[in-house]
């Protein structure tokens, strides 16, 4: 059972630290085939909600005169992101979600630079199924709000009424294309700044393996490839922060229709 669990941890190609694999399995003749798994997307998603929880637990303020330097920075996180809502949407009350989806994106990115770690916003299933979530929600919200005048989002107005059929169409699909794009843009970005990581990590690996004159003549490459590992740093950063603040601006479209 051990050895299984450590041949799932450790990657052996660049492209196999993005697979969902098994860690743990329990079959039972229960209801006749019941079956619980522990996969590595259910293992990471619930450590980054630890985190997310200890990291907010550990910024509590509320006991202390002075602030802490990780209350400074979740205050200072949270004043962006509440300048951002009432920016985009104008409306605090989209605050919590917007601010919570922005940490479980953030924490999930840091947490897959980790060397032999996974990175859940890898899994298609995450970063499309975050953006298809989004989607059904902010169209729930234009409808709730707007009835069966939502629709007029799909006509631009003075549209004549021989192009009403086709502009539908066209708006429908860039409608839709919206939660494609949103969860494709933070899977692209992160897959491929992890599979470079993962291709210049092993070849440094051999080439330090080499001989004290090529062990020298590598630190060269070695120091590339630090200033790449701080721009993933940065690019965690910034695609939480361009997926929250798309999110944004999609719910503004679906409050103000336009």
């Amino acid at each position: 059972m051990l050895n299984t669990i450590k041949s799932n941890l450790f990657i052996n190609s660049p492209l196999e630290q993005f697979e969902v694999t098994s860690l743990l399995s329990f079959n039972a003749p229960v209801l006749g085939y019941f079956n619980i798994t522990l996969t590595n997307l259910a293992l990471y998603s619930g450590l980054i909600f630890s985190l997310i929880v200890g990291l907010h637990y550990m910024g509590n303020n509320e006991s202390k005169l002075l602030p802490s330097r990780w209350s400074i920075v979740l205050e200072s996180l949270f004043a962006s992101i509440n300048s951002m809502v009432r920016d985009q949407i104008g409306r605090e009350i989209y605050l919590p979600f917007i601010y919570g989806l922005f940490f479980f994106i953030l924490i999930a990115n840091l947490v897959g630079n980790v060397p032999y770690s996974f990175t859940i916003t890898t899994s298609v299933i995450v970063s499309i199924g975050l953006s298809f979530t989004i989607l059904i929600g902010v169209t729930i919200l234009g409808l709730s709000i707007h009835k069966v005048h939502f629709f007029s989002f799909f006509i631009p107005s003075g549209t004549p009424l021989a192009l009403v059929p086709l502009l539908v169409l066209i708006e429908l699909i860039s409608y839709l294309a919206r939660a494609f794009s949103l969860g494709i843009r933070l899977f692209a970005n992160v897959v491929a700044g992890h599979t470079l990581l993962k291709i210049l990590s092993t070849f440094l690996f051999k080439m330090f393996s080499g001989g004290i004159i090529i062990f020298i003549l590598t630190l060269v490459p070695f120091s590339l490839f630090l200033a790449i590992t701080g721009l993933e740093l940065a690019v965690s950063f910034i695609q939480a922060y361009v997926f929250v603040l798309l999110t944004c601006s999609y719910i503004k479209d679906a409050i103000e229709l336009h």
